[in-house]
């Protein structure tokens, strides 16, 4: 059951501006030990919530490397999204109506100053594991950095210490496509969710990539010429799918805060600021992902001392990390065994 925290401080923003009534929605798993030695903290994807039993299949069940039978598994939904945290829709203390394209840019270091407050708030001043895959990885980075006894174990899953201009360019056609929505800019809930479920079709193709697609998605054999195509009602059931559950102020939002990444911003060269981490690291990467691709992931292994690298081989893209679940947890459970 989500629960919510709710700071009574302002949040002062990296690059400006502030966030007064700050809420924090976070779920958790399982029974936190006496000694408190059994804390799991995942930091979550672009578009998940704070349940990761509900996104990331076959991770909190017994046995596997999120067991709640086991572990106190905690998960907080991250600043400006769309599922309880404090975002767009929330209503902004100075106008007493909602934020909507009113809502202040921020970082990845702001989504992890709201954790560390979480964290505070909990009592939790040190955890087992912290875990993230894709922005979720960016956020734990941060965090390794910014309190390098935080966690004892970092397990980094399809991520990168910046945002390189590749996926920055898939988050800009993203944007084009929600300002080409007449109705984004208009102060409702609903303003720019059909640029936002474009947004989402071309989002895929960076997630998934072409193996992935022509795997899933062929139906060659028609007779005859066929112009209506299973991948072409794949990308309108995916765009309509999250045009039902997300916020386009929150997407467009949470985009430039994903372009806004950079481990080494203000702190000198990555290699020194990843030699600061002090966590026992373990680096997946995943064979066929174009978002994030093994090669990016080479200077993470390569300068946090002692780290562990793993290649998961997937067809399915940045996405495998979801998919793969059974290759990711036998990884995971021997890392932290």
């Amino acid at each position: 059951m989500t629960q919510y925290f709710h700071s009574s401080e302002p949040l002062l923003l990296e690059q400006g501006g502030r966030i007064d009534g700050l809420t924090i929605a976070y779920d958790t798993f399982g029974r936190r030990s006496e000694a408190d030695d059994n804390i799991i903290w995942v930091c979550h994807a672009l578009t998940a919530n704070s349940d990761v039993a509900s996104w990331w299949e076959h991770t909190v069940e017994r046995g596997k490397f999120l067991d709640p039978e086991r572990y106190f598994v905690v998960c907080a939904n991250f600043l400006g999204s769309h599922y309880g945290t404090t975002g767009p829709l929330s209503v902004n203390p100075a106008t007493g109506e909602p934020w909507y394209g009113d809502f202040p840019k921020f970082t990845v270091r702001d989504m992890v100053e709201c954790h560390r407050r979480l964290a505070a708030h909990l009592g939790i001043k040190h955890v087992r594991m912290l875990v993230g895959s894709s922005i979720g990885g960016f956020q734990c980075m941060e965090w390794a950095v910014a309190d390098p006894d935080f966690a004892e174990r970092l397990v980094l899953i399809a991520t990168s210490v910046r945002t390189m201009p590749w996926a920055q360019a898939f988050n800009e056609s993203q944007r084009m496509a929600i300002e080409l929505d007449p109705t984004f800019g208009l102060r409702r809930d609903d303003a720019g969710a059909d640029g936002m479920a474009l947004a989402r079709s071309i989002a895929l193709l960076s997630y998934r990539g072409g193996a992935a697609y022509n795997r899933t998605q062929d139906d060659a054999g028609a007779a005859g010429a066929c112009f209506d195509h299973r991948a072409h009602s794949y990308q309108r059931y995916q765009g309509e799918k999250l045009k039902r559950r997300f916020n386009a102020y929150s997407y467009y939002r949470l985009s430039q805060a994903v372009d806004s990444h950079d481990l080494a911003r203000g702190r000198g060269p990555v290699e020194e600021v990843l030699r600061g981490i002090r966590s026992r690291t373990l680096v997946v990467a995943i064979t066929s992902d174009i978002l994030f691709p093994p090669e990016e992931h080479r200077v993470i292994y390569g300068n946090i001392p002692g780290a562990e690298f793993r290649l998961m081989d997937s067809e399915f893209g940045h996405d495998g990390f979801l998919v793969e679940h059974e290759q990711l947890d036998a990884i995971i459970q021997e890392f932290n065994s």
